[in-house]
């Protein structure tokens, strides 16, 4: 699932066009042109990347043994941000979202 987050200002619209103008030439080839249109156009591939509830946060640190301090201090998250992930009020993304699904495919061992 991709999905796209803003459209891109003018300067980054010309760019991506010489950018396909150059790849349907082939000067650029199809994995370099694809890495600068994601790039740039905020695509953000969520292969392998499935959305948590808070009882599954909750059921990953209590298998790791580990308060929510230590857990936190791990994640590089503060204590109060994995308190609102595990209660539901707030739903992990970005960095925090790909470590916890590390956790969740490979054990907490993986980013120790």
């Amino acid at each position: 699932m991709a999905t796209k987050s803003k459209k891109p200002g003018r300067l980054v619209q010309s760019l991506l066009e010489t950018a396909e103008d150059m790849h349907s030439t082939g000067i650029l080839d199809e994995a370099t042109y694809a890495k600068i249109t994601m790039r740039h156009l905020d695509v953000i591939d969520e292969a392998g990347i499935e959305p948590l509830t808070g009882d599954d946060i909750r059921a990953m640190r209590e298998r790791a043994r580990m308060s929510q301090a230590v857990f936190a201090r791990y994640l590089n998250l503060t204590v109060g941000y994995v308190s609102q992930l595990e209660r539901g009020t707030k739903r992990p993304t970005g960095a925090a979202l790909a470590l916890l699904n590390v956790i969740r495919r490979k054990g907490i061992e993986a980013i120790l």
